[in-house]
């Protein structure tokens, strides 16, 4: 059987692709590392971020229509990093450029070791980081 060892690429459709630049330049670029490209499919303008994993692609939308995370569709998304103490750098790193990001704490209802900060891109999205959890970490050494 065929396994899925990654996700190499997600979109996200953008009411301002200016505004959300600014923003995603501020998280990904600023705060977590990634890289950035620009380049047009179809006529329409695209923002790529991405690092040695994945790719995070801005395109402007089509509608005006506002994100609900809890109408079908995506919910949130959420990036990891390898430890606590990271994921509260980064809601340090993520305040500091004027992103209102919750404050790093324990989860204990989702697991043990759960951390995990939390904020809201210009159209809604719901974003999270968090860290690297035992559970993963055994569920990928020993699959």
């Amino acid at each position: 059987m065929t396994e899925v060892i990654g996700i190499d690429h997600i979109y996200i459709a953008v009411s301002d692709l200016e505004r959300s630049e600014v923003f995603y330049d501020r998280v990904l670029l600023g705060t977590l590392g990634f890289r950035k490209n620009k380049f047009t499919l179809g006529g329409d303008p695209h923002i790529q971020y991405f690092n040695r994993h994945f790719g995070y692609v801005l395109r402007p939308s089509r509608t005006q229509a506002a994100h609900d995370s809890y109408a079908p569709g995506l919910h949130h998304f959420c990036l990891r990093v390898d430890s606590a103490v990271e994921v509260a750098a980064v809601a340090t790193q993520l305040r500091g450029a004027g992103i209102e990001a919750s404050e790093a704490k324990l989860y204990p209802e989702y697991a043990s070791d759960y951390w995990a900060t939390f904020f809201i891109d210009p159209d809604g999205i719901r974003l999270e980081v968090t860290n690297y959890r035992l559970e993963r970490r055994e569920r990928h050494d020993h699959w």
